[in-house]
């Protein structure tokens, strides 16, 4: 293991020579609870049935499940939304940026070079995204020649994930993000210049890390964490409570739904409702999923698995 100064984690691969690249038995070591499909470079892989179910998933279902389990870091909000009233569900891919020294980054570009990687860093953690993944980036809220990101790079994130990003700093050419239909994405700013990451006198960050733990303002991320963005805030769930997630979102959507219907019908009572469910009520909701099974907004199977669930 390689450490850099200060308060980053920088650890070495296998394949990868540069500072910060977690290799797969990195993230297999620390993403213990995850016991599902993993990518080739480890990071886990929730299956695409649950992203699908997630997009339905509010901010605060996802949050009080993470609250009840001990994740009190994984929310952030305060974003420059591209494609507003959209919703962005994928898995994390990230990388970190510092600001630019030049001894450091002289290191990083050699060793990028030798190793293959093409082009400039900014490129690097592009070049390594699936289809579904979504780009979280640390660059430390860099606002002015800050963007890493425009219409170029955001169209080759695009091709790659089919999917937009997290962005902690400024983007460019905002106008062609905006063109992207799906490239739902949350950033902290617009602005017109673009960064310096060759070495040089403008120098002005570099990148530290790749598929490593990253920081998002007050929120903890790992590769592989599903990314729940909508409503101006974003939500990094950590993998092994993804299908948690959205099984208690459709079991609070459906109880909403029943409740809402028996209220007005005047069969049950606020109060009543409010409360908790008498076993009456319970008995009832149960024979209300099996008479709308097939009608509901939550796929039949995943019914049928939470009326297994049920002793009413």
């Amino acid at each position: 293991m390689k450490l850099f100064p200060a308060a980053f984690l920088l650890v070495s691969a296998a394949v990868w020579a540069q500072p910060g690249v977690f290799s797969k038995e990195d993230l297999i070591r620390y993403t213990p609870e995850w016991k599902g499909e993993r990518f080739p470079d480890g990071r886990p892989k929730v299956p695409g049935g649950i992203l699908r179910r997630m997009r339905a998933v509010t901010l605060e279902e996802a949050w009080a499940v993470l609250r009840n389990a001990g994740y009190n870091f994984q929310y952030e909000d305060g974003w420059l939304e591209i494609h507003p009233g959209k919703v962005l569900v994928g898995r994390a891919l990230t990388a970190a940026w510092v600001p630019g020294r030049p001894d450091i980054h002289k290191v990083i570009e050699a060793e990028g070079k030798r190793d293959g990687r093409v082009g400039a860093p900014n490129a690097w953690a592009v070049d390594m995204l699936q289809p579904g993944d979504v780009y979280v980036c640390d660059h430390f809220g860099l606002k002015i020649d800050g963007p890493s990101i425009g219409d170029n790079v955001g169209n080759s994130i695009y091709a790659k994930s089919g999917n937009g990003i997290v962005y902690d700093g400024a983007v460019r050419d905002i106008a062609g993000l905006k063109e992207l239909e799906n490239f739902v994405s949350f950033v902290r700013f617009y602005h017109p210049s673009h960064h310096f990451s060759s070495s040089g006198p403008r120098l002005n960050s570099t990148l530290i890390s790749i598929n490593a733990p990253v920081r998002i303002g007050r929120a903890t991320v790992m590769p592989g964490d599903v990314v729940l963005g909508r409503d101006g805030g974003v939500i990094f769930i950590p993998p092994h409570l993804a299908e948690k997630v959205a099984v208690t979102s459709e079991i609070v959507r459906l109880r909403d739904m029943f409740g809402h219907q028996r209220l007005r019908e005047g069969k049950y009572t606020p109060g009543q409702i409010d409360a908790r469910w008498t076993a009456e009520i319970e008995k009832d909701f149960s024979q209300w999923l099996r008479g709308h099974i097939d009608k509901l907004p939550v796929p039949k199977e995943q019914i049928q698995e939470i009326l297994k669930q049920r002793t009413w």
